[in-house]
């Protein structure tokens, strides 16, 4: 959660450009952002794989017009509509982009290489089949920001009575940081997405990095087994909550498409 999914920015520029408000160019450079180099494997029409900006056209002439994510978790197959093969590689990679308007759906893999500090990362998105159903579990906006709301509310009122690491300064701290990034550039959205997914997105982010931290600083003044248990309970429901509107953020663009919006 505390990282963009990849799928994310593939939904988000690919929806970008398929509607003009981005060049292709424009489009491939923001979905790569700090990896090496993007690629699509398994593109109908093509005999190996291509380079993103080929790719994109190549999905826009099979009949793409948008591009929905998918962020499952075990036992929680959120955005999917399956089959069982998608749904495999989706969950194992923990994240996928659907298309609209056309049957596929792309898995990303990522391959590292090179030293601690200067890591060359590659990412390989395989084409597949997908069944044209609705997505699995995917909230409107509205219920969304509803629910994270509320969700926020009781994680921190559980996590600030066991005295959480992830509810005091060293949380602020790293919130604060992550907000200077973003301000440095980092657009939480692409062009043409409607204000209300932005503040969806930018809520569901912020609550992933307190989740994070949370995780990632001990058990804070959780010393017992009752006490470290109640933490999970808490952080498992409002994580479950922030994915799911991470995932109607990235979407919002495909709805309002289909109800007519645009």
């Amino acid at each position: 959660m505390l990282s963009e999914p990849r799928s994310g920015r593939l939904a988000a520029w690919g929806n970008a450009l398929l509607a003009g408000f981005v060049s292709p160019d424009d489009a491939a450079l923001a979905i790569v952002g700090e990896d090496a180099v993007h690629r699509v494997e398994g593109l109908p029409g093509e005999s190996g794989p291509v380079g993103l900006t080929l790719a994109l056209g190549r999905m826009r002439a099979l009949g793409v017009t948008g591009l929905r994510v998918a962020l499952p978790a075990p036992g929680h197959p959120l955005g999917l509509s399956g089959p069982s093969e998608f749904n495999a590689r989706a969950l194992d990679a923990e994240e996928a982009a659907i298309c609209f308007g056309a049957a596929f759906g792309l898995v990303p893999e990522v391959y590292e290489a090179g030293p601690d500090g200067d890591v060359h990362v590659e990412v390989v998105w395989h084409c597949l089949a997908v069944r044209e159903a609705p997505p699995a579990d995917v909230p409107s906006l509205g219920e969304a920001e509803r629910e994270l709301a509320e969700a926020l509310r009781e994680a921190t009122e559980v996590l600030s009575r066991l005295d959480v690491a992830g509810s005091g300064p060293v949380a602020e701290a790293a919130v604060d940081a992550y907000r200077a990034r973003a301000e440095r550039g980092r657009e939480v959205l692409a062009p043409g997405y409607p204000p209300r997914a932005v503040r969806v997105l930018e809520l569901a982010q912020r609550v992933g990095l307190l989740i994070s931290v949370a995780y990632e600083n001990g058990h804070g003044g959780a010393v017992s087994a009752s006490e470290i248990a109640a933490r999970s309970l808490a952080l498992r429901p409002v994580e479950r909550t922030a994915r799911r509107a991470q995932v109607a953020a990235y979407n919002a663009f495909v709805e309002e498409r289909e109800r007519g919006v645009r």
